[in-house]
């Protein structure tokens, strides 16, 4: 499974990376990059079975204070 997964990135990679470079477009280049790491990053430990926690805890420890000044 994680040579599957390491295949579809570089797939993904191959397909969308030369087109950044040749039109020069080097912010798009570094936001591609850096979502595609955070996929990978997300994606080979889920493949693994490690359990992941879930986003939705920290936004809402994150954002509650917020909320509740704006109450």
């Amino acid at each position: 499974m994680i040579v599957l997964l390491i295949i579809l990135f570089a797939g993904i990679i191959l397909l969308e990376v030369p087109g950044l470079v040749k039109k020069k477009m080097w912010r798009e280049l570094a936001a591609f990059a850096a979502y595609l790491a955070i996929g990978m990053a997300l994606s080979i430990p889920q493949a693994l079975g490690i359990r992941l926690p879930n986003p939705s805890k920290a936004i809402e420890a994150l954002f509650k204070p917020v909320a509740e000044l704006l109450k």
